[in-house]
Parts: C-alpha cells; sequence; structure tokens
C-alpha cells in the first residue's frame, strides 16, 4: 500500500502516477491511496489503505484495532480508524471514521507496520477494562467549554440532598456526565433517573452526555448547551 503523498515523495510527477495506474502497476483502492502490482489484498492491507487515507495522525482503532491486538476474535466488515481532529476529512467508503480530541502520541504505535492505537488505548476505547478517571472526563468537559467561549459551571455542587458535576445557577442547568462503568447495572440507572426528576421538580434543566459524545462527539454536546447558555 502506497500513499499518492508517499509517492511524490519517491520522486514520481503526478503524471508518472496517472502512466502506472493507466498501466496496471498502481491501483486505486481509496482516493489517493493504491495497491502495488495488485488488488488482491490482505485484511492488514485494508487496514493500511484505511489508514493512509484518513490522512496525517490517522490510526487504526477500536474493534478493527482490538483484532490486530488479538484482543477480539472478530472483525468488523469495516475498518476503524480514528483521528485527532476533524481537518476537513471526509467519510471513506468501507472506513468508520472517528474523531478523539484526547488522542495523543503516548495512544500510538505501529504493529506489523499499521500505524495503531497501543493495546492500552484499545481496550479503553472499547469500554474494557479500567476506564478513564472521572476526573479527566471532567477536564475535557471543560476545555470543551472554554474552546467555543461557553459559560464555566460550578463543579461538584450540591443541590438539596445531591451532588452534581456542573451547575449554572443563574440557568439552572445541571449537567451529568456518565462514563463508561459509571451507572451500568440497573440499580443505579434507575438511582439516576429518579434523581434526574426530583432536580427537575426544583426547576432545574438536567442534561447527561456520555463518555463517547465528550470525546467523539462534542458537537452533540454544544448543540445541546449553547441555546440553554
Amino acid at each position: 500500500m502506497v500513499s499518492f503523498e508517499q509517492l511524490l515523495w519517491s520522486g514520481l510527477s503526478s503524471s508518472a502516477i496517472s502512466r502506472r495506474v493507466k498501466a496496471g502497476r498502481l491501483h486505486r483502492i481509496h482516493r489517493g491511496v493504491y495497491a502495488v502490482g495488485h488488488t488482491d489484498l490482505s485484511r492488514e492491507g485494508r487496514w493500511l489503505a484505511a489508514v493512509l487515507a484518513c490522512g496525517e495522525g490517522a490510526v487504526l482503532s477500536h474493534a478493527s484495532a482490538a483484532h490486530l491486538w488479538s484482543l477480539s476474535p472478530t472483525s468488523p466488515p469495516f475498518s476503524e480508524v480514528t483521528v485527532p481532529s476533524r481537518n476537513g476529512r471526509r467519510k471513506r467508503d468501507g472506513i468508520r471514521l472517528r474523531y478523539r480530541i484526547d488522542l495523543t502520541a503516548k495512544d500510538v504505535t505501529r504493529r506489523h507496520n499499521i500505524p495503531v492505537t497501543t493495546k492500552a488505548r484499545t481496550k479503553r476505547d472499547m469500554g474494557w477494562g479500567k476506564e478513564t478517571t472521572r476526573s479527566n472526563l471532567e477536564r475535557h468537559f471543560l476545555r470543551l467549554l472554554r474552546s467555543h467561549k461557553l459559560p464555566l459551571p460550578e463543579v461538584n455542587q450540591r443541590i438539596g440532598p445531591y451532588e452534581v458535576d456542573f451547575l449554572w445557577r443563574k440557568a439552572k442547568l445541571v449537567v451529568e456526565l456518565d462514563g463508561y462503568a459509571y451507572h451500568s447495572d440497573r440499580t443505579s440507572f434507575e438511582r439516576d433517573r429518579r434523581r434526574d426528576r426530583e432536580l427537575q421538580a426544583r426547576g432545574y434543566v438536567v442534561l447527561r452526555f456520555t463518555y463517547r459524545e465528550v470525546i467523539e462527539e462534542p458537537e452533540v454536546v454544544l448543540r445541546a448547551l449553547s441555546p440553554l447558555l
């Protein structure tokens, strides 16, 4: 597998690349990504093609990474790829593209020459084992607010018998963050809903956001908060 940029770096011109495509020496797999010589790709070849198609900083992740690390016996029919920011990237056929603002260099390595999330990061993305600490999730949420110049809340404040994650008193708005491990059993789920109803009876708007929404889909969080703040 090779990208258009890599072919340019190797000394080929755009016209030379086009000639090789027409001659059947290069085969387009994704826009700007080619298989050399043939299209009989292995699973690893498809994964590498997907990562190359998603640009700089892209890595194989989630279920695809879990299979590459032999953490899962099954692999999805598409390739899951994570990038650290949107940067104009578009959806590609056969690729599930994810955006993670918390993806750092320590979360990335190579396996079989494929850029991939580390085994520890893959487990975390899949929701296995120890969850990202609640304080980390709260920091990401506050950073999101600051980056979009939204009013900052009071943190871990009490309303009657309840401690809430975030409180905007003037707006009478409460936000609760639900991580992977928290609120996962039926008793906790029902207790949280009862608590939400009681806060609403006191006149508060209560919004809940999941770990995935804060980290991967911040636009969902912003769309819900902006009109209220």
